[in-house]
């Protein structure tokens, strides 16, 4: 009998992509085969498909028959938070106005965290890190603004946690975003003293000057570079944040060459502009063209040995939270109160009322909102009808619960542009894991040569 979870996604005519996500395995079929799952779904063994029975022992390998019961990855939460991280929401200055900034940064009055905000957060974090044990505990710097405008903060709340980590005997790591507008004594500060950077840019001067602006309208991307540059010469760790807007779609595989022959990042990733904040209104870029795009600027990166991502599709993770803001994420903005996403960053902004879920207390640490905090725990995918026959779903986990509300708002999620995109990527992630295994099946845990050759060989359908 069948003992996964199988989705069937069409691929061409006659051509079919089986998948079991619980079992990290996929093989391409033809339409007898899936024809033969159905019947097999049924109870029915004997089948024209599989006349010597090889398809029935591919079958077993896989774990897609008569094995034990699947476990899906669920996680949950329950009592008070008790966060290992931390990220401080710094400002909401900005020294850029770019077009399509979901903040608006620098259009109200600059809102900035005092060092003693900052010091709560990290006392708080050290102290469930000591408790639980772990040896570590990271400190990211992000925000509705630049984070580097409040450098006294940045770099005091670092010096402090450091100080802290010291009297517990425990490690600490700072990161942050930045729009890498920087002067060279803030570059030199981070090569110095941050484990990894993430910094907006969108590829070619040309693109990238389209959107990303300075406040007096003049583009950045000469400015940015340096810092990328200077980052390469001190051998970083940083990652590449791609915003890609509808009239810049069709330049995204040149600049993902362009970035690749010019610079060496950890990671490159690329998301369709978000329809908040400056672009409101603007063009969707959740679209077939962005996806079309996506693929030939995958394939420019594949030439220089480099993969791009999309934080939708990850078909290596298997998870049913998309990310922290459904996990207890822990995110002091100014005031000091807590928001478990990035994009909540203002108790005044949108979905503030979703994803602010605590305030400091009279002792030092913090009080929640016990109602607030379930429903946010509560947005696993597990509990997303919609979401229930995807086949994207252990590794989409429902996607972004911000991007969510903004499509449908709070009733019952019922799918997105962005969806679309998921599943045609993920699928891409599926497909080339078959290509690199052999072009016939993928299973994640490693099999023996033996074993590998004996699947590969004995399989008689035609393409199984």
């Amino acid at each position: 009998m069948l003992s996964a979870e199988i989705f069937t996604v069409p691929l061409e005519t006659d051509r079919y992509l089986v998948y079991a996500p619980l079992r990290r395995a996929a093989v391409v079929a033809n339409a007898s085969t899936v024809n033969f799952l159905a019947d097999l779904a049924g109870g029915v063994l004997d089948h024209p498909a599989d006349p010597d029975g090889s398809l029935v022992e591919l079958l077993r390998q896989l774990q897609i028959l008569d094995a034990g019961p699947e476990t899906p990855p669920l996680m949950s939460f329950a009592g008070n938070p008790e966060p290992t991280s931390l990220t401080l929401f710094l400002t909401t200055a900005c020294n850029l106005r770019c077009t399509y900034c979901y903040a608006m940064a620098g259009d109200t009055a600059p809102r900035l965290m005092k060092l003693d905000v900052a010091k709560r957060g990290i006392d708080f974090v050290a102290a469930n890190v000591k408790r639980k044990g772990w040896p570590s505990f990271e400190v990211s710097y992000h925000g509705g603004g630049e984070p580097t405008l409040n450098w006294r903060t940045l770099t005091g709340s670092l010096d402090y946690a450091r100080k802290r980590a010291a009297a517990l005997e425990l490690e600490v790591s700072g990161t942050v975003a930045t729009n890498g507008v920087l002067s060279d004594a803030k570059i030199d500060w981070i090569i110095d003293n941050l484990a990894g950077v993430s910094v907006s840019f969108d590829g070619t001067p040309e693109a990238h000057d389209a959107h990303r602006v300075t406040r007096g309208g003049r583009g950045s991307s000469g400015r940015v570079m340096h810092t990328i540059r200077r980052f390469d010469e001190a051998g970083l760790s940083y990652g590449l944040r791609m915003t890609v807007t509808a009239d810049q779609i069709s330049a995204l595989p040149e600049s993902v060459e362009f970035i690749c022959a010019s610079f060496k990042p950890d990671r490159i990733q690329i998301e369709p502009a978000y329809q908040m904040g400056r672009y409101e209104g603007g063009a969707s870029t959740e679209t077939e063209a962005f996806i079309a795009a996506f693929r030939e600027a995958q394939e420019r990166a594949s030439h220089h040995g480099r993969e791009i991502s999309f934080s939708g599709a990850r078909a290596e993770t298997l998870t049913n939270h998309f990310c922290a803001a459904t996990q207890d994420g822990f995110c002091l903005s100014p005031d000091g109160n807590v928001s478990s996403c990035y994009e909540a960053f203002a108790e005044d902004g949108t979905w503030s009322n979703v994803f602010f879920y605590g305030s400091p207390d009279a002792n030092g640490g913090y009080r929640f909102n016990r109602r607030r905090l379930a429903r946010l725990r509560g947005q696993s995918v597990e509990h997303r009808e919609y979401c229930r026959g995807c086949f994207a779903r252990w590794s989409c986990a429902g996607d972004c619960y911000h991007k969510s509300l903004a499509a449908t708002g709070e009733v019952e999620f019922s799918g997105s542009d962005r969806c679309a995109i998921i599943r045609e990527l993920t699928k891409d992630q599926i497909l080339a894991r078959i290509a690199a295994s052999g072009g016939l099946f993928w299973y994640e845990p490693r099999l023996t040569e033996a074993e590998m050759a004996r699947l590969q060989g004995g399989c008689s359908c035609e393409p199984c």
